[in-house]
C-alpha cells in the first residue's frame, strides 16, 4: 500500500522480532523489562508530530483485527510506518488468517493510533 492510498492519520503496522527482545526471553516474558519491550510502538518522528501524539505517550492502537494499549517512541523508522515488537500486544493487532501458511499475515496491516487522555495516559 503506498503512502497516496493510505488514509490520513493511518501507518502500516511493521511487526518483528528484535535482538534485545531475544535477549530478554531468558529472564521470562512476564518480566518487566520484557513486557515494556513488547509494549513499545515506534513511529517516526515526524508522523508523531503529524498526529499530535507526544514521544513517550501512551496511545490506543486500532487495527481491522483488534486494538491494544502502547507506550509510543520516535524512532529511527520510514515516514508512514509502525514498528512493534512480536509479542501479546501486536498479536491482538494481527488477524488469524494464515493464507494456508501456517503464519499469520503480520506484515503490512493498517492501523490507527489514538492518543490517550487523563488517567488512561499514565
Amino acid at each position: 500500500m503506498s503512502s497516496m492510498d493510505r488514509k490520513p492519520g493511518r501507518l502500516v503496522l511493521i511487526p518483528a522480532r528484535t535482538a534485545r527482545q531475544g535477549q530478554q526471553i531468558n529472564i521470562g516474558k512476564e518480566n518487566p523489562d520484557y513486557q515494556a519491550i513488547v509494549q513499545t510502538l515506534t513511529v517516526n518522528a515526524a508522523d508523531l508530530a503529524r498526529l499530535g501524539i507526544a514521544d513517550g505517550a501512551r496511545i490506543r492502537v486500532r487495527s481491522p483485527h483488534g486494538q491494544e494499549i502502547f507506550r509510543c517512541q520516535a524512532g529511527d523508522i520510514p515516514e508512514g510506518l509502525a514498528f512493534v515488537p512480536y509479542g501479546p500486544p501486536a498479536n491482538r493487532l494481527i488477524g488469524a488468517s494464515t493464507g494456508g501458511t501456517g503464519m499469520p499475515e503480520s506484515k503490512g496491516i493498517e492501523i490507527e493510533l489514538e492518543p490517550l487522555e487523563g488517567e488512561d495516559a499514565r
